[in-house]
């Protein structure tokens, strides 16, 4: 099987849109833009293609570094660039259609900046077979009424 290679170029904030007008001067098209973040290093990469054969820019930032948009010369770059900035929190200046943080609605605000944390509740003990052979009554609290409906009403209402 062949392996396709792809090249993979560091870009930095200064250079970015000129080496992007290089690749769309070449024939090139935007393919993805995607983010990572790498302890405090923010990694994204430009993936273009012509011809089937790949060309990936990479622009690795600390947070707070203010990263230029190319959607001036690729206008489809907007929903990418809207997209890092909602879930990763990275300042693109320039987007030429900008959703100032509105174009993905989540809970939490620039959910892939925030350190992983899993919470893990502690176990209740189980119950000795002794306590529920003594008619020990279980700790569960419920206000669901019983359903004592019929079976045909049910499917009355159901239909």
């Amino acid at each position: 099987m062949h392996k396709e290679e792809q090249t993979i170029t560091e870009v930095g904030v200064d250079n970015l849109v000129s080496e992007v007008s290089k690749m769309y001067d070449e024939g090139y098209r935007l393919v993805q833009i995607g983010c990572g973040k790498y302890d405090d290093i923010f990694e994204i990469n430009y993936s273009f293609d012509k011809d089937y054969k790949f060309v990936n820019l990479r622009l690795k930032i600390a947070e707070g570094v203010v990263v230029p948009s190319i959607t001036g010369v690729y206008l489809c770059a907007f929903i990418y660039e809207n997209e890092i900035h909602d879930l990763f929190g990275v300042s693109i200046k320039d987007i030429a259609i900008d959703f100032k943080g509105n174009l993905i609605r989540t809970s939490v605000k620039n959910p892939f900046n925030t350190p992983t944390i899993t919470k893990v509740k502690a176990a209740k003990p189980a119950k000795s077979e002794n306590a529920a052979a003594a008619g020990a009554k279980p700790d569960v609290k419920s206000d669901a009424k019983p359903d004592t409906k019929p079976d045909a009403e049910k499917k009355k209402e159901e239909a």
